[in-house]
C-alpha cells in the first residue's frame, strides 16, 4: 500500500492548484510536498500533473485518481467525526464555481450568508460563464443553469430563470410592437455567443404551444450576458437574456418585456457536487442555504 501522505500530498496539490499553496494547507516544505507527489507518481509509473513554469494541472490520470481520492479523504474526515462524536459545523474552504452574472447577483448573499453563520468556515469563489470540471478545477461545488448532463454529478435544483425577450420602450416606439414570433425577424437581434462553441444561441419560444427556435442574424453579439443588457439598454436591437440579468430594468421601466405569451419553459438552476456516498459538512451547508434561499 502507497503511502497515506502522498495521497494527501497529492490530493491538495490537486485541490489548491500549486506546491506552494498545498504546503501552506499542509503545514509542510513546497520541497516535501514536490517529493511526496513525486514519488507517488514513481510508485504509479504514470504522470499527475502538467507541469510547465506557469501552470500546473493535472493529467487524465491524476484527474480520475483525485475524483476517487478526495471523495476517499472526505469519507475518511467524516468517519473521524462520527467516530469521535464530534459536530464542529463547517470548516474549511468551500470552494464554489458559478456563472459571472448569475454568481454575482444571486449566490454571493448565499456564501455571505454562510460566512456569517460558521465562524470557521472560508470560501473561494471561482466565476467563469464556460462550463468548468469540478473535478479538474478541485471545487466544492458548482452552480449551472440549465439541465445536468453530466451522470457523475449529483444536482439539486434551488431556482429556476426564464428566458426574456426584452428591449427599451424607446426602441419599440420607433420600430413598433412586435405582435408574433415571425415579427422578430424584421428586428435586429443581439445575440449571445456561446463560449464552448462560438455559435450564436439561438432565440427559444413557444408559438400556439409548441417550442420554437429561431437563428435571426445578429447585429451585435457577445459572450457576456451583461454586454448584451448593455446593447438593449443603448438601443442597439432586441436580446433574449436570463430573467436575473433584467428583472429590475424591466421593474424601473428601462426595459420592457416582448411576447411574454411565447416565454419558452424556465430553465432549472442547480448546485452539482461529485455523487459521493459522504459530503462535507460545508457542502451540506451550502446545499441547505440554497434550498432556503430558494424558498425566500
Amino acid at each position: 500500500m502507497k503511502n497515506l501522505n502522498q495521497f494527501l500530498s497529492f490530493a491538495a496539490v490537486a485541490r489548491n492548484g500549486s506546491f506552494a499553496a498545498a504546503a501552506r494547507e499542509l503545514g509542510l516544505a513546497p520541497s516535501s510536498v514536490a517529493k511526496s507527489v513525486a514519488r507517488l507518481e514513481s510508485d504509479l509509473g504514470t504522470r499527475l500533473f502538467h507541469r510547465t513554469t506557469r501552470s500546473l494541472r493535472l493529467t487524465e490520470e491524476g484527474a480520475r485518481l483525485f475524483e476517487r481520492c478526495a471523495s476517499l479523504l472526505e469519507e475518511i474526515n467524516a468517519l473521524e467525526t462520527l467516530v469521535t462524536g464530534g459536530d464542529a459545523g463547517p470548516a474549511g474552504t468551500l470552494r464554489v464555481g458559478a456563472p459571472i452574472g448569475y454568481g454575482t447577483r444571486r449566490i454571493v448573499p448565499v456564501l455571505s450568508r454562510l460566512l456569517a453563520q460558521h465562524p470557521s468556515l472560508d470560501v473561494e469563489m471561482r466565476l467563469s460563464d464556460e462550463r468548468v470540471n469540478l473535478v479538474q478545477e478541485g471545487l466544492d461545488a458548482v452552480i449551472r443553469i440549465g439541465h445536468n448532463e453530466d451522470s457523475a454529478l449529483v444536482a439539486r435544483q434551488f431556482d429556476q430563470q426564464h428566458l426574456m425577450l426584452c428591449a427599451t420602450p424607446q426602441y419599440i416606439k420607433r420600430h413598433g410592437k412586435l405582435r408574433t414570433v415571425t415579427d422578430i425577424e424584421a428586428h435586429p437581434v443581439i445575440a449571445f455567443r456561446m463560449p464552448t462553441s462560438g455559435r450564436a444561441r439561438p432565440l427559444e419560444l413557444v408559438e400556439n404551444g409548441e417550442p420554437v427556435q429561431l437563428r435571426p442574424p445578429a447585429r451585435f453579439s457577445s459572450s457576456h450576458g451583461d454586454a448584451m443588457v448593455e446593447a438593449v439598454l443603448a438601443g442597439t436591437g432586441i436580446a433574449q437574456v436570463l430573467e436575473h440579468m433584467v428583472e429590475h430594468h424591466i421593474r424601473e421601466g428601462r426595459l420592457i418585456e416582448l411576447l411574454p405569451a411565447c416565454r419558452p419553459a424556465p430553465l432549472p438552476v442547480n448546485v452539482l457536487v461529485p455523487g459521493t456516498r459522504m459530503m462535507p459538512a460545508r457542502v451540506r451547508a451550502l446545499i441547505d442555504e440554497l434550498a432556503a434561499q430558494g424558498s425566500r
